[in-house]
């Protein structure tokens, strides 16, 4: 698609500046460590998780949106074997692909190898809109290759993976916005959209809490397969945000990539 690359990283800075200046306003939670300290941190990492992708893609003939062209003009895939409206396999696509995600986050901490480079966006010890975009390069690189994997099955427009792409992000900086909602609004949003208060029970340093709330788009997977949890059981104000590292390290480049190789 023409463009795409433009049109995606308009909306991600549009939206990146809009909910960073509403949690600014209107803070749920008190910071924990200087927002600078973090924010440098996590920058530095979606650098490098992007420089991650352009060495894939040097590696592959394609990732996910080319892969979804290349499937069509092979005719790969169940989509493209089936004659079907192109707004209904767009919708398709979307709601699929954010399945697969969340399933992919729930295995994430289900598998210990994997949860080890997971967890590098759950040590943050603040939760904003940063931390959205705050993943391990190696993670960030294996969801690639089974987004591209699951578009050769199933044959989706090139479409569908783009306006999947982009409401994952801005869902994501959405949900992990420090924002502070009205009660009333939350639980309305709720029973479609995964909220910044919803989501912030996922990051709680509670295991049986941060192993729930998987969705990162659509809050109906959790409410679905039993895994949702409406509140915190300490309360937002109180809970502790991260893992078991309440110190500095969290916040430094180094130790943060380094993370998934340590020794627990």
């Amino acid at each position: 698609m023409e463009n795409e690359a433009l049109i995606r990283l308009s909306v991600f800075a549009g939206l990146f500046t809009l909910f960073a200046v509403i949690e600014t306003i209107l803070p749920r939670r008190a910071r924990t460590q200087p927002r600078s300290t973090r924010w440098i941190t996590n920058w530095a990492i979606t650098i490098l998780d992007t420089l991650t992708l352009r060495l894939l893609a040097l590696a592959l003939p394609f990732l996910a949106v080319g892969a979804a062209v290349d499937a069509q003009t092979q005719g790969w895939g169940v989509m493209n074997a089936l004659d079907l409206p192109l707004w209904l396999t767009v919708v398709a696509t979307v709601l699929i692909f954010d399945f697969a995600i969340w399933a992919q986050h729930l295995i994430t901490h289900k598998i210990p190898f994997l949860w080890r480079f997971h967890r590098v966006h759950h040590a943050d010890r603040d939760i904003d809109v940063t931390t959205a975009i705050r993943f391990h390069p190696v993670e960030i690189g294996f969801s690639m290759l089974l987004k591209i994997c699951l578009v050769y099955l199933l044959g989706p427009p090139a479409l569908g993976i783009i306006l999947f792409e982009i409401i994952l992000n801005g869902t994501a900086m959405f949900n992990h916005a420090n924002i502070r909602l009205p009660l009333w609004l939350d639980a309305m949003m709720r029973r479609v959209l995964v909220t910044p208060d919803m989501h912030r029970v996922h990051h709680s340093d509670i295991r049986a809490e941060h192993d729930s709330n998987y969705g990162f788009s659509l809050s109906i997977w959790d409410q679905m397969f039993g895994t949702y949890i409406a509140q915190p059981g300490k309360g937002h104000d109180e809970m502790t945000i991260g893992l078991q590292w309440q110190d500095d390290r969290p916040s430094r480049l180094g130790w943060t990539l380094a993370l998934p190789f340590r020794r627990k």
